[in-house]
Parts: C-alpha cells; structure tokens; sequence
C-alpha cells in the first residue's frame, strides 16, 4: 500500500436484498460516491468520497443505506491518534495548509454543560409563563444614563440608535458565498417574521434582500467587500468584524471557483477571483483607529444606526472590550473558540481562542468594574446550542445570542464539516445551482422560526422558574447559576458558586 493511502473515514454499508437500484443516491450525492454498475446490475459506492452528509440515508425510499465510521483504523497511541497520523501523512504529500469547516470537533470543555440553573420555591415564588406576563423583549444598544423630569413628572433622556429584538437570539454572520442565496434568503425571512435580525457577513447584501433591511445587520470586514453608502443604509446596524471565533487573527477566503455572476456582482469583485480578506483591517491598528472607523460609519449613516464591533474570543479579550466600549460602539459582539466557519485553517481553529462562557463572564466583569457595562450591550455566540445556553449566557452577562451552527441544522445542515468544498448536499454551502435548488426557503425559513419560538417558549419557562419575568431582569443575574465540576479558578472567572453552596 503506497505512503499516501488513506483509508476513507466512513463506510457505506448497503443492504442490496433491499435496494432497489432506483439510483436516487447517485443523483443526490454531489460527492459522487454512489455508481450504478451496468456490469454488476447493483449499485457500487466510492467510500474515499463519503463526508456522511447523510443526504443518501435520508432519501432512501427502502431505507437500504446506513454510512458508519470505518473500522480500519491505524493502531492505537494516545500521543499518536488516527486523526494526527492521516493530518501527518496529508501535508507530507501536499506540503499544503489544512482547511476544515464547522466548530472544532474536538472535546474541549463545554462550560454551558457544566452550568446549572437555580429554581425558585416558596419566598420567591415560580412564574407561570402560560398566565402571567413574561418578556422576553430586549434592546441592544447603549442605555442611557441621565434622565430628567418635566413639571408634569414626563421622564426625558438621550436616545441612542438601538436594535429592538422579539426574542434574545438573532443570526450569525454568514456571508453570501459561504453559504447559498437561499440560506440566505431563509435566514431573512425568518428574521422578519420573528422581529430579530440576520448579519450579512462579510459578503455584501444581495440586491434582492434590500427589502429585508428593517431586520438587517450588515457587516464591514477587512476586505470591505461589497460595503457602500447604499449597503450601509439599507440595514438596521452596522457591524465592524475585527475577529472571528473559529480563527482568531486570521482573515477571510473565498476560493475564485464560488465567485459567479451573483457573488461578483454583490461583492463588487471581478467574477472567478479569490476573495481574500486580509487579516488586519489596514486602516485600524488602534482603538484610536477603530473609534475613526466607528464614528466615520455613524457619520455616513445619519447617526441613526447603532455599530456593532465583533470581536473573537481571546486570552486578553476583557481589555480589548473595554477599550471597544469606549471607541463608540454601541455593542460588543464576541464569538468563542467552539463558533463554526465556512473554512478555517484547521490547526487555527481546533487551536486558538478561549470559550465563549468564560470570555463573556470576563468581560461582563470588567465593564462592570470600570462602570462602562451600560454603555454597550453584548451579543455573544460560538456554539449556542439550546435555549437553556441563551438563558445561562444572559445570567452571565449578556442582553443577546448569536445562533449560526444551530440555525443552519435547522434549515437540514447535517454537520458533515465540508462545507469548504462547495459540494453541501443540503443546499446550504454551495454555490452550485443544482444543490442550492435543493433548499427552499420557504420551508427552511419556517423551519427556522419554528426553532426560535420554541426556545422562546423555553427561556419563558425557565425564567418563570427562576421567579423572573423578564430578559432584562436575569441579564448578569449570577445567583441564578451554580457550577458542577469546576475548579476554583473556573468559579472565580464565571463568577458563580459552585452547586451546593
């Protein structure tokens, strides 16, 4: 067997005494793992292809398929696993730069697992969500500090521009190019219907989601991709992307085979071209810089759109949120280490960040500390996975979510981690019209909606019995948590007892 054999990762394992050879596998797949031999009358799979998108297994009509993980593994070594050795062997044969897609595989601490939530009793009665009011409306944007009183006792203060939310959740940025103009369309529509926002990402807004602008947040990045005064003033907000979770210090790329007619046009680049975002924006090396850029996009927009500042979450993120605070933003985005991405060089995203739970337990404190917290609101994100995370992020600080991952598995994503290779069977990371056609937005934007209205449904009760009857109330309410299995430190820096105390 030649050095650079690879066994496949996963076996199709096909039951032909049920199969029917109607060759709905071989149509579906876009990896071409499924061939009809003529030769054979059977059909015959190519497993080195398989990314067990599950998109086979599902459309079945006999259910003749199941794709499980291949049992042929190296030997076993602690110090040397099976995933280190095919890596090893990869890069000795391409001397090339490991792409993957998705959040990290890898079983770091999940903090929000490790979190549970207190429950009142008897002096702090529960709140049943079903009879009694329960809001679970917020408002993202800077609070104001100085109120005043007319003679008739009517309250007057300073009106910041600000994003006002339905629920506490509202879409990630994914861009028109990672992922499909119909998951684009889906995560628009359903945005809409549930009075919350989507991000644009760094790709432009698409000339025929301007009509959505009212729940549009659209985003400016290092590459400045398809930003001009019209893109600035069709959303809601603005947000400045400094860092991502999934790769911290590390910029955007968009391979030239994605870039067709639509995406040339939107992201004003020459069609087939790679889109590269650099890493730094070139005109901000400062919180000096960022304040210009800030104040420079309020500027163009009339003062009337809050900015947002996306940062990743880092060792020193604490510090570099504050200085944010002060540049002028009117909230803080920050995104954990777990976040997904359209592609991401693996060693950065498998390898570099902090979690989202204790990025924002720090940051919280610390703008608490220096009496800032009310001058910015903070959206975190990076692998919120149910709505128990959205009410244990709240409780540790924060007035909003970002959901990408879960968005996308509601619209069908099955979590194949390809998504860099512009073949989602699905519909959703790809650019390739016969598998965006597969996603229609209509039944994935309801799919969506039906997925927040239930975790509304959820943080309402849990919040009832917490004996709180609004967002606003639990946000940084730290008594509501207690820890399982932490040590001391982890305790410190969430700002929690541990269960029991």
């Amino acid at each position: 067997m030649p050095v650079n054999y690879m066994n496949p990762l996963f076996e199709v394992v096909r039951d032909h005494d049920k199969c029917i050879k109607c060759r709905v596998c071989e149509r579906q797949c876009a990896n071409e793992v499924h061939k009809y031999d003529a030769e054979l009358d059977r059909m015959v799979s190519d497993e080195m292809t398989c990314v067990d998108c599950q998109r086979c297994v599902c459309l079945c009509p006999v259910n003749a398929l199941k794709i499980r993980p291949n049992e042929n593994r190296f030997r076993d070594n602690a110090n040397w696993n099976q995933q280190i050795m095919t890596e090893i062997y990869k890069q000795a044969d391409s001397g090339g730069v490991l792409l993957s897609a998705m959040g990290t595989p890898k079983e770091y601490p999940v903090y929000w697992d490790k979190i549970l939530l207190n429950a009142s009793q008897v002096t702090n009665p529960p709140i049943d969500p079903l009879r009694e009011p329960m809001e679970t409306k917020t408002f993202l944007g800077k609070k104001s500090q100085a109120i005043s009183y007319d003679e008739n006792g009517k309250a007057h203060y300073e009106k910041t521009p600000y994003l006002e939310l339905d629920v506490p959740i509202m879409f990630s940025a994914m861009s028109f190019g990672s992922i499909s103009k119909n998951a684009h369309e889906s995560l628009a529509r359903a945005a809409t219907e549930l009075g919350t926002y989507y991000n644009t990402g760094e790709g432009g807004l698409h000339e025929d989601f301007y009509k959505y602008g009212k729940n549009t947040i659209c985003q400016v990045a290092s590459g400045r991709f398809g930003v001009f005064k019209g893109y600035l003033d069709a959303g809601a907000a603005i947000e400045i992307k400094m860092g991502q979770g999934a790769k911290p210090g590390i910029g955007g790329h968009l391979p030239g085979m994605k870039i067709n007619d639509e995406i040339s046009k939107t992201r004003m680049i020459p069609k087939g071209t790679d889109a590269i975002s650099p890493a730094p924006h070139h005109d901000i090396y400062s919180i000096e810089d960022l304040r210009q850029l800030v104040f420079s996009l309020k500027e163009a927009t009339n003062w009337e759109k809050p900015v947002i500042v996306k940062i990743a979450a880092v060792h020193n993120v604490a510090a570099i949120a504050s200085g944010v605070a002060r540049s002028g933003a009117d909230i803080i985005a920050i995104d954990g280490f777990r976040g997904g991405t359209g592609a991401a060089p693996t060693r950065i995203r498998d390898n570099v960040g902090i979690p989202i739970e204790l990025a924002l337990a720090s940051v919280d404190s610390r703008l608490r500390d220096e009496g800032i917290r009310n001058d910015v609101s903070i959206v975190v994100g990076g692998s919120i996975r149910s709505a128990a995370d959205v009410v244990k992020a709240v409780a540790l600080g924060a007035d909003a979510c970002y959901i990408a991952t879960a968005a996308l598995l509601s619209m069908g994503c099955h979590l194949c981690r390809s998504c860099n290779t512009g073949k989602c069977n699905w519909g959703i990371a790809t650019q390739r019209a016969d598998l965006v056609k597969r996603l229609n937005p209509e039944v994935a934007s309801k799919r969506l909606v039906n997925l927040v209205t239930a975790w509304n449904h959820e943080i309402k009760e849990m919040m009832g019995g917490m004996g709180i009857n609004s967002i606003e109330a639990l946000r940084g309410n730290r008594l509501m948590l207690r820890g399982v299995g932490l040590n001391p430190k982890e305790l410190e820096i969430l700002g929690i007892q541990h269960a029991g105390e």
